[in-house]
């Protein structure tokens, strides 16, 4: 085996690196912030959308590992509130409530991108535009005069990303968090009767409170990909 050898080895090692990473993103990860809306459906909005939306806004962390999946964190702080009054079910001993708490959640998701998602590598099909839908598991803390709700909750949403320029992207999501408790609107012992208020015995998925996320975003990119590769073709440059 001569040093020639394994200069040629090494070279193909890097070529092979060069061409994995013109199938990925440009950059591995984006980091920004989250704006816009929260509000809650349980026992005392069963199914009116964006009823009592209260502020929302929060942190984003994003790794690409390619195209088209993506893994996101996210930090929230949200506000979701309700009222009985004007509700067309009558609840026992005709009891009338409302309430208004602040929430925080810590939580993560994974990401599919319907088209391939870059503003380069257009032989690749890449588009600077794409819906998305996302699954994932989170940690809902809601802190309370009287009494704090917390526990796992589960996010499930659809949005839209679009890149700006290089580095800059935009985007809307809304999504459900699914929580496993019917006790995010009691916050006191005046709405305590909103913790099952009709006896009824649910099960793990049923009779549980929501609460859901209308936010817009703006990330940065961060983290070249193949530094080696761009250096050697003189475009290192894109930052």
């Amino acid at each position: 085996m001569t040093s020639t050898f394994f200069q040629r080895i090494l070279i193909l090692v890097l070529l092979a690196g060069c061409m994995a990473g013109l199938h990925a993103q440009e950059y591995k990860y984006e980091i920004g912030g989250m704006a816009g809306g929260a509000f809650y459906m349980g026992d005392v909005n069963k199914n009116a959308f964006f009823k009592g939306l209260n502020p929302a806004f929060g942190a984003v962390f994003r790794y690409n590992p390619n195209f088209r999946w993506a893994v996101k964190t996210n930090l929230m702080w949200g506000q979701v509130s309700g009222t009985t009054e004007g509700q067309q079910n009558v609840f026992p001993d005709h009891a009338q409530g409302s309430f208004s708490r602040s929430l925080i959640e810590l939580g993560g998701q994974m990401e599919f991108n319907f088209f391939p998602y870059s503003d380069k590598f257009a032989y690749s099909n890449a588009r600077r535009f794409t819906p998305y839908i996302f699954m994932g598991l989170g940690v809902t803390v809601a802190p309370g005069s009287g009494k704090t709700f917390a526990g796992p909750n589960i996010p499930l949403g659809v949005g839209l990303k679009y890149k700006v320029k290089n580095r800059i992207n935009l985007g809307c999501e809304f999504s459900f968090r699914k929580l496993f408790g019917d006790g995010l609107d009691v916050t006191d012992d005046s709405n305590a009767f909103l913790d099952d208020p009709y006896h009824m015995k649910g099960s793990f998925l049923k009779n549980k409170d929501w609460y859901s996320f209308l936010l817009f975003t703006v990330t940065w990119d961060f983290g070249p990909r193949c530094r080696t590769c761009n250096n050697a073709k003189n475009i290192d440059n894109i930052q």
